[in-house]
Formats: C-alpha cells, structure tokens, sequence
C-alpha cells in the first residue's frame, strides 16, 4: 500500500496507538495493537524496533503493576522511530452512547483513514464538538456507505441476527477491537443509515473502550 506525503505544521505524522493497561490483566489486546503499529510505519517508511519496543512497553507495565486502577495509555512511534508513551487516568464510558450521522463525507480511496496517525485534524474537530462523551458522530462515505465515528469503529445487529461491522473498503481504520470481533464472528458489510435504522442493537467502540451500546439519535 502507498500512502501519499501528508504534513502537519511542517512535521510528518507521527503513528498512535492507544489502549488500556489492567494492573490484574495487563494491556488487553497488545499483540494486535502491536502488530498494526508496525505494519503501518512499514507502509510509511518509518524506522522502528520490534525489540526495543517491547523492552519499552515491558518496562510500562512492570511501573504499572504497581497503580490499584486501570491506566489509559497513548503510545506514539515518530518518523524517526522514537516512541513516546503517555499514560492517565481510565475515563468512564459507560453506554449507551447516543450516535448521530454527520454531514461530511469521508473518501474511500484515502489511505491515511486505515492508518492510526495525528492525520486526524477532521476527526479531531468534530470530535471536539460533541457535547457530551457518550455522544458520537458516525461518518459515511462519498457513496453513503457507514464507515466510523470520530473514536469508535460501529458494529450492528441486523434483523436476521447478523452481527456486521463496515467493510474496510468503505474507508476507515483497521481497529484493534474490530479485529478481535471479525475474529470472534462479526462479518463485514456494506452498511447505510437505512440499515443503521433498521439494525435490532447497535454498538460502538474501540480496544481501549470495550464494545459500547449505542442508539440512533432520533431526528
């Protein structure tokens, strides 16, 4: 996959993953979140270290043992390689989230939506825009088609049971929990607001949220 030059104040983007550590458990879901870090900054050219980075995130979890309440962690890989990793207090998330379509159509053909970068500055606002936490703003393509919302890929149960989640095709990112429900038994499809509507649940959610219940809101 080629993935063209994009550029934020003079600066390339640099590579996010974000995920949660239990003190009793661990990080949930490492193994894919590593997998996906990697794969992207081989498609971007980045230089990275498998090895150093499990030593680094070795060592985050050997400190975090120690902390009595789940972390949230933010972990960024640079266009030289360098890693950062931030940790803060886990946000509650209860749902059910209240979910509403929005008006901007994302491309489908755009690359940089199936890699987790800081090439999110539409995301980014909508995002900051939302009144309240348990509120999120689906995003569809230039064809109608369902891709995902500002922090959370979406996931439905349709009339016939079918638990289905948006094609990758449709334009959106690879999530980590996504991933792990495709493995689980949820199958892509092709979804539309119609089938939003029409789905029996509705869920959001991501590897650091967990799988959030959620409603349309009503118009």
């Amino acid at each position: 996959m080629t993935v063209p030059e994009a550029t934020r104040g003079g600066l390339r983007p640099f590579l996010i993953e974000t995920f949660g550590f239990w003190p009793q458990e661990g990080i949930r879901r490492w193994p894919l979140h590593r997998a996906r870090l990697l794969r992207s900054a081989e498609h971007l050219g980045y230089p990275s270290d498998p090895q150093r980075l499990d030593a680094q995130v070795a060592g985050l979890s050997a400190e975090m043992m120690k902390e009595e309440a789940p972390r949230r962690c933010r972990l960024t890989l640079d266009d030289e390689g360098s890693v950062k990793i931030e940790t803060s207090p886990m946000a509650p998330h209860a749902g059910p989230w209240t979910v509403e379509l929005s008006p901007v159509r994302l491309r489908s053909d755009d690359l940089w939506l199936r890699i987790k970068s800081s090439n999110r500055a539409l995301y980014d606002q909508v995002r900051q825009q939302i009144a309240r936490p348990d509120h999120e703003v689906i995003f569809a393509n230039e064809r109608g088609e369902l891709c995902e919302g500002t922090i959370t890929n979406l996931f439905v149960e349709d009339a016939q049971g079918r638990r289905l989640t948006p094609a990758l095709a449709c334009g959106l990112l690879p999530g980590v929990l996504r991933q792990t429900l495709l493995d689980d038994g949820f199958a892509e499809a092709v979804l539309t607001l119609a089938d939003l509507r029409a789905a029996r649940k509705v869920w959001v959610g991501n590897s650091l949220r967990g799988l959030i219940p959620a409603r349309l809101k009503a118009a």
